[in-house]
């Protein structure tokens, strides 16, 4: 695949979106950082850009260098990302919940030119550094207070114009959350970010007007491309928070002066509000998108929030995906429940089954997609890349099914899919159900070996404060709802279950840690 390294200047030019706001409307508020109390407006922000992109100049970057960024949710990372793409770099954010030998090996893998890291990560970054070949270590302090790096940008020479590119240039790696074990850096386009956040005005209602909240890390493409980006691309008001609490969010959605009108939000954050006793009381009266995904919804949760008068919406989507793949209308939920909706403008998606061929309406079989959204491949895995593409089409790895309505259904990773005397069972499927038992906190169902069937499953369960649980129980509250083959056979009982920073949850570590 071609890098883009030290390519000639393209003929054609990508838009630049902040450069674009400072133009047409430089007053109006771009982003909003809720820790440092910074609010940046599109002329701002364009003068901000501008600088870093200088300073990044300075230090000798050209095209198609790769710029790493570790940081807890800041404006700060925005300001990079846009200077990267002023100049033609290739922004790759990373997860701060990771240790230094993992980041070495995405930093090593991208052969990132400069590193940007939040001071609080300071300790992380000390240990990465003998570990990596990185030209330049920049720290910020999330504040934009005074710093060795706001002096610098400050005295740097602001890039006011961008470096012309093409639509196809690469312009992101964000490596893959790893659930199944070593991540892939997933490149992105410039051609394929417009065409995913320009399908989002039909699905999702982005406009001028809109005003996202951020608390999904801004290093993973649900945080960045659900819907803070969108907000930009669009002339809109993006609001960044550090961290979550259910109440303080409660709060935000309440207040009429930031006017939030647009959230993503994974299960746990959503159950965690439910929960708070401020939701009954809270306004969400201006929401016009509320997006849960990352992994399956249980049907109870998303009953508790429409009974609040609130239709979460579901929708399916990867990093591969630019986020997005399926989204559900809000007018559909009630009806739709469960469902992950269909697809957005320029996406294409099927059910297909293992030799390819197209499955019937109803019938489970792998989710495949094509379409202008979609990655240009994976950065330096041409492995990947043979066994994740055929015909035009992206693999998912994730097992669905389609309605007669044509709406999509998301069953689950095939990988977790287990086989019990014969039979396939899905883990969502009883997930789903034994989310809706009193004591149920969290679950995970896993297969683990059975010499007698192959595998069975184990329910790893979480319970609410005071609760108890047997297996007896559990099968019990199962009654009817499931086939015998889909009854969990072991019960596991712990504090919380392993998760990611997206909040999926680690299947592959409880399978490793209760196989023996």
């Amino acid at each position: 695949m071609n890098n883009n390294a030290g390519a000639p200047a393209a003929t054609s030019a990508v838009i630049d979106w902040i450069a674009q706001g400072a133009a047409h409307f430089p007053d109006k508020l771009a982003t909003v950082d809720l820790h440092s109390g910074r609010r940046h407006s599109y002329a701002v922000m364009h003068d901000r850009v501008g600088r870093i992109a200088g300073h990044l100049a300075a230090l000798g970057c050209i095209r198609g260098d790769r710029v790493a960024m570790l940081s807890l949710n800041s404006s700060d990372m925005l300001d990079v990302q846009f200077a990267c793409w002023r100049i033609g770099l290739i922004y790759t954010p990373l997860n701060f919940r990771l240790t230094a030998n993992e980041l070495a090996f995405m930093v090593n893998d991208s052969d990132a030119k400069v590193f940007f890291y939040d001071t609080s990560l300071a300790q992380v970054q000390a240990t990465l550094q003998p570990m990596t070949k990185v030209d330049h270590w920049i720290a910020l302090d999330a504040t934009g207070g005074a710093s060795a790096f706001e002096a610098a940008i400050a005295a740097a020479t602001p890039v006011t114009e961008q470096v012309r590119q093409a639509g196809e240039d690469l312009c992101m790696i964000m490596y893959s959350s790893g659930t199944t074990g070593t991540p892939k850096g997933v490149t992105f386009s410039h051609q394929q970010c417009h065409f995913a956040f320009a399908g989002m005005v039909a699905s999702a209602a982005a406009s001028y007007d809109m005003v996202s909240v951020a608390v999904m890390p801004l290093f993973h493409i649900g945080g960045l491309a659900i819907f803070t980006l969108p907000a930009l691309f669009f002339g809109g008001t993006a609001i960044i928070v550090r961290a979550f609490e259910p109440g303080a969010m409660l709060g935000l959605f309440s207040d009429a002066a930031l006017g939030i009108t647009h959230f993503l939000g994974v299960p746990a954050i959503f159950n965690a509000m439910g929960a708070h006793p401020d939701f009954a009381t809270a306004d969400f009266s201006r929401m016009l998108a509320m997006f849960v995904g990352a992994e399956s919804v249980p049907e109870p949760l998303l009953r508790k929030w429409f009974d609040r008068g609130i239709s979460l919406r579901e929708g399916f989507g990867m990093t591969e995906t630019c986020a997005v793949t399926l989204m559900c209308d809000a007018r559909d939920v009630p009806g739709k429940i469960g469902s992950a909706g269909r697809p957005v403008r320029w996406c294409n998606v099927k059910i297909a089954r293992p030799d390819g061929s197209t499955a019937d309406v109803g019938e489970k079989g792998e989710i495949w997609i094509q379409g202008m959204n979609i990655t240009p491949g994976y950065w330096n895995r041409a492995d990947a890349n043979d066994s994740s593409f055929v015909d035009g089409w992206f693999r998912s790895g994730d097992a669905g099914r389609m309605d007669a309505d044509g709406y999509f259904y998301i069953e689950d990773r095939l990988k977790d899919m287990y086989i019990s005397g014969g039979e396939n069972v899905y883990p969502a499927e009883i997930e789903s159900i034994l989310y809706g038992h009193p004591a149920v906190r969290e679950v995970a169902i896993i297969g683990l070996p059975d010499e007698k069937w192959g595998e069975t499953g184990c329910a790893v369960v979480a319970l609410k404060p005071g609760a108890t649980l047997n297996l007896a129980e559990l099968i019990q509250f199962c009654g009817d709802k499931l086939a015998r083959f889909k009854l969990p056979t072991r019960l596991e009982l712990v504090d919380a279950l392993p998760r990611n920073a997206t909040g999926k949850v680690l299947k592959f570590e409880l399978r490793a840690k209760y196989k023996g």
